[in-house]
């Protein structure tokens, strides 16, 4: 099952944010990030906050989400009007799940009609939704972009059958592809695939097979994320009685070298640790925001927000989620108050991840010995270094979690 919420202070009835919080407001970027808890089945290796309908029964559905939805919006534009200040327009969205497909095109253009009239649209915004290949069509993705989405991300996870069953996976390996080509018909200009590697019983030529059939779609975006077996999964039931081997470290980074080395002679740049794109404009705008210290408000069952130094986290479970929204309460379950020093170790924690870097002068005086040393062992690039900047070598990236814990200790 989904992991537990953070623990944190209890978070007011109302959504209202400490005034401090709200300070600067709209100077920062401003998304806003939907979850959609529905699947149609629980992927093995899945620990987020999702259910299918056999999970939830008659106790929540897509009507009463929406609903719940359309609330938390109207709640989440009153509390950032609370100091007087215009409530900023989202210049991101990213709708993401769970499988929010599922929806369908109709609904998808409701949740975008309902962040227009709470928080509006920035002229130019991006607006992205996740989809299961499985669940679009050339009619859906016709839809969602009359609607107003401009970007598609597809989970295609691997072109291996073999894999997809370890996964438990329910697409077949060649429908990732043909989705693509349906967005593109649709009119999206940006598309991402989704892999994951690691997989027990992924060969490197897997891996290949599935690189190669992601080029041939000619997506201006990939992610790849290793397979973490997380605790309480299927996937890690398994592992603990023998029937599949863990991951192997090793492996694993062999497959990023892998990935990095196919994707880059294809002309796509990485530009966060787990992400590439064709050129600037085609960079996760909504994810820079998180990566670079922005604002968002999430909305929807578990999903986490984050305003001015304040972050808070939702209810989790659907039929809770609509049932406190529908007495005119926030949904927020918990939240916590970052002081200077616990902003300035996340803006490492995030911005080390990313291409551009970080800059020295966000360390402290321990930790600029430690960026020393670590370019001297070839896991930060000396040049940079020297500029100002502490950016990963490629060895670094392998590393990336290392690092960022020799500059924050």
């Amino acid at each position: 099952m989904p992991a537990q919420l953070p623990v944190g202070e209890p978070a007011p009835a109302d959504g209202t944010l400490p005034p401090e919080a709200l300070t600067g407001l709209g100077s920062r970027p401003f998304g806003v990030y939907v979850h959609v808890p529905f699947c149609a089945t629980r992927c093995g290796y899945c620990d987020f906050n999702t259910y299918t309908a056999d999970e939830l029964g008659s106790a929540a559905g897509f009507g009463s989400w929406l609903d719940g939805l359309r609330a938390e919006l109207e709640l989440g534009a009153g509390v950032l009007a609370a100091g007087g200040q215009a409530v900023p327009e989202a210049e991101t969205v990213f709708v993401g799940g769970g499988t929010p497909s599922l929806l369908g095109a109709q609904r998808l253009g409701e949740v975008l009609t309902a962040i227009r009239e709470s928080f509006g649209l920035a002229d130019e915004a991006e607006v992205t939704t996740e989809s299961n290949p499985e669940s679009t069509s050339p009619e859906f993705f016709a839809g969602i972009r009359e609607a107003g989405y401009n970007r598609v991300s597809l989970g295609m996870q691997s072109a291996a059958e073999h894999v997809l069953r370890v996964l438990e996976r329910r697409h077949t390996p060649g429908r990732a592809v043909a989705a693509v080509g349906e967005a593109r018909a649709a009119g999206f200009e940006h598309v991402n695939l989704d892999l994951i590697y690691g997989t027990p019983g992924e060969t490197d030529d897997d891996l290949r097979a599935s690189l190669d059939a992601v080029l041939s779609t000619g997506v201006d975006h990939v992610s790849a994320y290793a397979l973490i077996v997380e605790d309480g999964t299927a996937m890690a039931r398994k592992v603990r009685r023998g029937e599949l081997p863990m991951p192997d470290d090793d492996v694993l980074a062999d497959r990023y070298e892998l990935i990095d080395g196919v994707l880059g002679e294809a002309g796509l740049g990485w530009y966060e640790v787990s992400n590439w794109a064709r050129d600037d404009a085609a960079r996760c705008r909504h994810n820079l925001g998180y990566w670079q210290g922005g604002d968002w408000w999430g909305a929807g069952p578990g999903a986490h927000s984050h305003v001015g130094g304040v972050r808070w986290w939702n209810v989790k479970h659907p039929a809770r989620y609509a049932a406190v929204l529908a007495e005119g309460a926030s949904p927020a379950a918990g939240r916590e108050r970052l002081d200077a020093e616990d902003r300035r170790i996340e803006r490492i924690m995030l911005e080390l991840r990313l291409a551009t870097g970080l800059p020295v002068a966000a360390l402290d005086e321990q930790g600029r010995v430690a960026a020393k040393q670590a370019a001297a062992d070839g896991l930060l690039d000396r040049e940079d270094l020297t500029a100002g900047r502490c950016v990963l070598t490629d060895r670094g990236r392998l590393l990336a979690d290392g690092v960022v814990q020799r500059l924050i200790t």
